[in-house]
């Protein structure tokens, strides 16, 4: 046997090792092989959610975030005006400006808000403007919404501890609102949905009044039925004695939300009930400060999702400290946490589609995909012997390194197999016998033509080569295509197919043709092939 053998026999061998201790561990068992490789969805069971995120809640929250901004610009400029009202999601009007300060007015918004355009408004009220949102500005802001859902969804999902799952932006235009998320194995998906939907936005802003309200409209009494624009009025989430709800009158400014928020975990309250303790970054300790300094005495109310968590006195300076009171389970408190500390939705969400896949199912497609495999398989093999005697062992050999190779490879990139990916493995299977037929057939055209053996087998790999080239890379375009555009279940195919054309490169042209000068080598005339 020839150095050169010896050498691609040893390449051979450490392939094959090195892809079952991979796939199957070290020893090989069917306990690692379930544990390195993943399963997806249609595998093992779990939920698939599309969800649908309402950006114009994103575009409305900035508008109101930038009319909070304005006022307080336009007080420090000594720019008096009537009032500011958002219109519409992305519009607001400014009524009653100072006359004499009008080019001022435009200076300031030109400076600290060139992304809105302003313009005069015609109409009963005089020296009005009409801003609206860009539409370049809009759309960017669209967009960043739904990329922030995907972080966000991400964090909390990752934090709640479910396995492996699939987060992404459904379709590929840069407008899309959808989310498509996947939770292979999911054992509660109504916890799941509970943490995904809601928007949980922290909020620390003063109280207007010395207490709660029966109703909306007694709130409004105050103010002779018309609430001032600084103003709101928000529902608590505590009941007076009689069961009936209360409110509270709340300042729109002056607060703290939950971009100033750096941490939150699980605590007691004095009562040893479950609550939520939160710390704030350095920006928010300082606001923080300044606010309960200048209000001792008053309450304070901790609002989340527009709901008036608690309202507790404030009876000296808080800094960078908090908690939140309230009714609230152990899973509750826990949840709420996680909500906080991944940061809250940029705008709500709700779900469009949900599929659930029940793991009696996925095991019975399991057993149905390898089912077909196998079969496939065992028709491939027994077609290669009959039809190509002694050859056919060499493909049926470089065919299982083929598989062998696909599995391992699998296993160290982390890809997850689902029904579809079977299906590439199939493929896989006849894709390494097409490119056998190729070779195996070439050699036969040589032997007639009436070459010995290994001047046949040498020259067979040699012109196919280019061919068996241009084939997989065809291929593989197509399998790079079909992820960058795919979804889930596509994906997954994609992948499986995409490793499997490699690695049939390899088992094809240096494996098979190694074999082949294996067996001449030990024929003391290379003359006679089985094929």
């Amino acid at each position: 046997m020839s150095k050169r053998i010896k050498i691609r026999l040893a390449v051979i061998l450490f392939f094959t090792l090195l892809s079952i201790f991979l796939f199957a561990g070290a020893p090989p068992s069917v306990a690692n092989m379930k544990q390195r490789i993943r399963l997806g969805l249609d595998l093992q069971g779990g939920v698939q959610l599309v969800l649908k995120v309402k950006t114009s809640d994103a575009i409305r929250a900035e508008t109101d975030q930038t009319i909070e901004s304005l006022k307080t610009q336009l007080q420090k400029a000594n720019i008096n005006y009537r009032e500011l009202t958002r219109t519409q999601d992305n519009q607001f009007t400014a009524s009653g400006v100072d006359t004499t300060k009008n080019s001022e007015f435009q200076k300031l918004m030109t400076d600290n808000h060139p992304e809105w355009d302003v313009s005069s408004k015609s109409g009963d009220t005089p020296n009005s403007y009409l801003i609206d949102l860009k539409q370049a500005q809009e759309a960017a802001y669209r967009q960043q919404s739904v990329e922030q859902a995907v972080s966000t969804i991400s964090n909390r999902i990752n934090q709640l501890g479910v396995t492996e799952p699939t987060i992404q932006r459904r379709g590929t235009a840069a407008n899309s609102d959808e989310i498509l998320i996947q939770f292979p194995g999911v054992k509660d998906p109504g916890r799941v949905r509970s943490i995904i939907q809601s928007t949980a936005l922290l909020e620390l802003k003063m109280v207007e009044g010395g207490g709660t309200y029966p109703s909306e409209q007694a709130a409004l009494q105050q103010y002779g039925g018309q609430m001032p624009s600084d103003l709101q009025v928000l529902p608590s989430s505590e009941h007076s004695a009689d069961g009936s709800p209360t409110y509270f009158l709340i300042h729109k400014s002056g607060g703290i939300s939950g971009r100033d928020l750096k941490n939150a975990y699980v605590s007691r309250d004095e009562n040893g009930r479950p609550a939520i303790s939160f710390s704030l970054n350095a920006d928010g300790a300082q606001k923080f400060g300044i606010i309960t300094e200048q209000n001792i005495g008053k309450l304070l109310a901790i609002i989340l999702d527009g709901r008036v968590q608690s309202a507790p006195v404030l009876k000296s300076r808080i800094t960078d400290q908090g908690q939140i009171t309230g009714s609230f389970t152990p899973d509750e408190a826990k949840d709420l946490a996680l909500k906080l500390r991944s940061g809250a939705l940029p705008a709500s969400i709700s779900i469009e589609q949900e599929t659930t896949v029940g793991a009696t199912l996925g095991t019975d497609s399991i057993v149905a995909g390898v089912t077909a495999a196998a079969i496939a398989l065992a028709a491939v093999v027994v077609f290669m012997l009959v039809y190509y005697k002694a050859s056919g062992i060499n493909a049926t050999a470089a065919m299982f390194l083929n598989l062998i190779v696909l599995l391992g490879a699998m296993a160290y990139l982390g890809a997850t197999m689902t029904l579809p990916g079977i299906a590439g493995v199939i493929l896989t299977i006849g894709v390494g016998i097409d490119s056998n037929v190729l070779i195996f057939e070439r050699i036969r055209e040589e032997l007639r033509a009436g070459k010995n053996a290994a001047s046949a087998v040498t020259t067979s790999f040699a012109r196919v080569f280019i061919t068996l080239v241009d084939t997989h890379l065809a291929a593989l375009i197509s399998a790079a295509f079909l992820f960058l555009f795919g979804t889930g279940p596509v994906k997954g195919f994609a992948v499986t197919l995409f490793i499997g054309l490699v690695s049939n490169m390899f088992t094809a042209v240096f494996v098979s043709r190694t074999l082949f000068e294996l067996v001449l080598a030990r024929k003391e005339r290379a003359e006679a092939i089985s094929i």
